[in-house]
């Protein structure tokens, strides 16, 4: 079994590289890999897309990686591959992004990635702790309560279109979307290699799960 850790050049990729080498050990879910060979993509068991940085620049390095996002999209729809999104990786996931401009998303969970609009003694960027709130049930957060804390940095955030697909949030001044998911895909808008054992948590999970 293998995962792909896809690689655009946006982002350091040293701490998500470890942190889901060393639980795919523990679950014995085979190899991670760094890539960003569309055939390996293509070929994956499994596939993460992280993302730092600003929407429309993340989805243009994306797309000057020629032929990973087909890659992406054929293992994820045609043969039902896992796939998790990390901050703007999960954001890409939407119909749009609108920071600095209107940029088209992937379109696979409907919504729009919108300004965080904080109360008054709130701060943007959403930068540090916060407390996860539980909307949905799903495999990925087997073991993960409401009250359960994860690190976020991000001044924009995942409005789902669909309630059913957020599987979480977080309360800053709003409801800030934490968790989208739908049919074999999730995305997170924290960073799990960051949030500690909560986030080693569901990356055991994902790396474990056969939706």
């Amino acid at each position: 079994m293998v995962t792909a850790l896809i690689d655009y050049e946006s982002g350091n990729l040293h701490s998500a590289e470890k942190a889901f080498q060393r639980m795919a050990r523990e679950v014995g879910a085979g190899d991670v890999i760094v890539t960003s060979d569309p055939h390996l993509v293509a070929s994956a068991d499994r596939i993460v897309l992280p993302g730092d940085g600003a929407f429309p620049a993340c989805k243009q390095a994306l797309f000057d990686h020629r032929g990973i996002y087909e890659a992406m999209e054929r293992a994820v729809f045609e043969r039902g591959v896992p796939f998790m999104g990390i901050c703007i990786g999960m954001q890409m996931l939407a119909t749009r992004g609108l920071e600095y401009a209107e940029t088209d998303g992937f379109d696979w969970i409907g919504g729009d990635v919108v300004h965080i609009e904080p109360g008054p003694d709130k701060k943007v960027p959403h930068m540090g702790w916060n407390d996860l709130v539980i909307d949905n049930p799903h495999p990925v957060l087997d073991g993960i309560g409401t009250g359960d804390h994860a690190y976020f940095v991000h001044s924009y955030h995942f409005r789902v279109a669909d309630p059913a697909h957020r599987l979480a949030y977080c309360d800053y001044g709003e409801e800030i979307t934490a968790i989208v998911g739908r049919d074999n895909m999730v995305g997170t808008q924290f960073h799990p290699e960051k949030s500690q054992a909560n986030g080693m948590k569901i990356i055991a999970n994902f790396l474990d799960w056969r939706p």
